[in-house]
């Protein structure tokens, strides 16, 4: 994604072909506030930033601009000491975004969903990641898709096909672990809370928006027909659905805790 300077006015030479700047390792592209073309740093020199734009050299003052970590040569563990300086402080970590961001570093999440009787949460996905759940207590019942690989189309709040892969009640102790995979196992899902229940999830790669893993909700189209789909494929119709994407009613609430209970072994 592109970043933005915010910077005093633009100031340009009247020369269109002045000598390049040396280069700087790393690059960064940058869309300049006001202008259409994006601009490339060169040279950050006491503050003042050059950029090399199609037919002209810009000079601006730099006051602040983001970089990605992902843009900086340095090792990963370097990365996660300096994550862990700006996200912790002796008292623990300062924010909750703070420890989303270490552990997003550390490539999973673990959290445990304490859910009430009667308790929902709708059908939602899991892109481009693989999740371990294993039920603590109580009794769940949970409802998975994967989808079918048929065209998409190009509008995400366009209904798309799916293929039911379980419908069923789990109870602790005797349900094992489950494990879905980025497309099969049952990667959207929704549960029921039966009784007070709670489950322990490991996510792999955790939810991130700017990678691209937001988590998305879905519902049963009632404008679509599974009969085209049971034609080409011979599944049986209680076997496939149209999943459309929706937000959640405001009464769908999820409360963040910290867990201060005993040590969990799976």
């Amino acid at each position: 994604m592109n970043q933005v300077l915010r910077s005093s006015p633009l100031l340009q030479l009247p020369n269109p072909t002045p000598p390049p700047p040396p280069s700087l390792s790393p690059r960064f592209i940058i869309k300049v506030i006001g202008k259409d073309d994006e601009l490339e740093i060169s040279e950050i020199p006491n503050g003042v930033i050059h950029f090399q734009g199609s037919k002209r050299l810009v000079v601006v003052r730099l006051v602040h601009f983001h970089r990605k970590e992902e843009e900086f040569d340095m090792p990963p563990i370097q990365k996660l000491y300096e994550a862990c300086k700006l996200s912790f402080s002796p008292n623990g970590p300062i924010s909750e975004e703070a420890l989303q961001k270490v552990r997003a570093m550390l490539g999973f999440w673990i959290g445990i969903f304490c859910m009430p009787p009667s308790s929902i949460i709708p059908l939602h996905n899991h892109p481009g990641m693989t999740v371990l759940s294993k039920l603590l207590y109580g009794t769940l019942h949970v409802k998975s898709y994967d989808w079918l690989d048929l065209p998409v189309s190009d509008d995400p709040s366009k209904a798309r096909a799916a293929r039911l892969v379980k419908n069923e009640e789990m109870s602790a102790p005797t349900s094992g672990t489950t494990v879905l995979y980025p497309t099969s196992g049952g990667n959207i899902h929704s549960f029921r809370a039966v009784t007070p229940c709670a489950l322990f999830d490991i996510l792999s790669p955790p939810y991130s928006s700017e990678d691209g893993r937001h988590c998305s909700y879905f519902r049963k189209s009632p404008e679509k027909d599974v009969a085209d789909i049971v034609e080409s494929t011979g599944m049986d119709a209680s076997e496939v659905a149209w999943l459309e994407e929706f937000q959640p009613p405001d009464s769908f609430v999820v409360r963040r805790g910290v867990y201060n209970g005993p040590i969990i072994r799976i």
